[in-house]
């Protein structure tokens, strides 16, 4: 099994450009007003308005290029994170001793997590109920067939 984990991402960088020059638009025109009444100092903060929306778009768009590979194969499951940087292995078991625990199965958000001798790993934290619910039985699946696999 190779599973690469990517948050979502709900705006493109033209819908990003697009949000922004009508953000600016409307700020424009609203300054001037503002500007005509003789209320100067609005403009400044109308233009940190605009500012801290860019910085938090900013952010979560490093957010998205974040990405988690779960891989499971005879020997080990390893978990890789992938950055702009590079990769960090952050975690690695072998395969005939790692477990899948999912947390809270019931509730709206489950928490999936890899096990080993008391130490665990949350797993797929940017997917969603359904998605995390997929991963859990697909990586038990996967485990299973790696332990067969390898005492066959």
């Amino acid at each position: 099994m190779d599973e690469l984990i990517t948050p979502h991402r709900s705006l493109s960088e033209r819908g990003f450009i697009i949000l922004i020059a009508i953000m600016t638009a409307i700020n424009c025109a609203t300054a001037i007003l503002f500007v005509s009444l003789g209320a100067a100092p609005i403009p400044a903060f109308l233009g940190l308005d605009l500012v801290a929306v860019v910085i938090a778009f900013a952010v979560s768009n490093r957010a998205t290029r974040r990405k988690e590979r779960v891989q499971v194969s005879a020997a080990e499951v390893r978990v890789v994170l992938e950055t702009p940087q590079g990769e960090q292995l952050i975690w690695a078991s072998p395969t005939a001793f790692t477990r899948v625990n999912l947390v809270g199965e019931t509730e709206d958000l489950p928490d999936l997590r890899l096990a080993l001798s008391g130490r665990e790993l949350p797993v797929g934290r940017a997917l969603g109920r359904v998605e995390r619910l997929n991963l859990a039985a697909a990586l038990r699946k996967a485990i299973t067939a790696a332990r067969q696999e390898r005492y066959a």
